[in-house]
């Protein structure tokens, strides 16, 4: 496991994220027995990879200096 990427691009911190939310959730009163915590986990990635996407392209178009 020599790769790297960034940390909101790993599964297991999204998985780690939603089970937290849960469980402060439950904590909180909230009904969440029902909340498909895999289905959410790949919901927020899905986001988190769109608004990335989103990002670099801004970012390039907004670049200043050339790429070589």
């Amino acid at each position: 496991m020599t790769e790297k990427k960034p940390w909101y691009l790993s599964r297991t911190i999204w998985a780690s994220i939603v089970t937290i939310i849960a469980g402060a959730g439950g904590l909180a009163g909230l009904p969440v027995e029902h909340v498909d915590r895999v289905a959410t986990t790949d919901y927020l990635l899905q986001i988190v990879t769109a608004l990335s996407g989103v990002a670099a392209l801004l970012g390039r178009i907004s670049a200043t200096t050339r790429l070589i």
